[in-house]
């Protein structure tokens, strides 16, 4: 892949993305981004957060239920989902690389990677 074209709609996505914690889906970007420019498709979103994945500037979070997440910490991370909001929060803690090992040990062939989610009633929902 050559050079990457700059393109002020796709730095907008990554500022927005980068501006915000809660993980957002391809049409709640479309609704922020829309307030910069009201012109702008559902597909050029899409377009352009397919292409950011793609490229390892942001990070595609796949949920069992709904829409994909977008998220700019790269690094490997774990995630805890509401169940009652369906918020997704990022969840610092120690590494558990070690199951990579493990896994390893029972894998009919080469692992990797990994993703974690942690599901459960985030204090919000709890409070309420």
């Amino acid at each position: 892949m050559g050079a990457l074209k700059y393109s002020r709609q796709r730095e907008s996505i990554k500022e927005l993305l980068q501006a915000r914690e809660d993980h957002p889906t391809a049409d709640m970007v479309y609704e922020s981004v829309r307030q910069i420019y009201p012109n702008i498709s559902l597909g050029t979103v899409y377009r352009n957060l397919s292409l950011l994945v793609s490229i390892g500037e942001i990070a595609k979070i796949s949920t069992p239920e709904g829409a994909d997440r977008f998220d700019t910490r790269t690094e490997p991370h774990n995630h805890f989902i509401c169940t009652k909001c369906r918020r997704i929060m990022d969840l610092d803690m120690a590494s558990i690389d070690h199951i990579m090992e493990e896994a390893g040990k029972r894998s009919p062939g080469r692992i990797d990677g990994y993703t974690v989610h942690f599901f459960g009633v985030c204090r919000k929902c709890m409070e309420k």
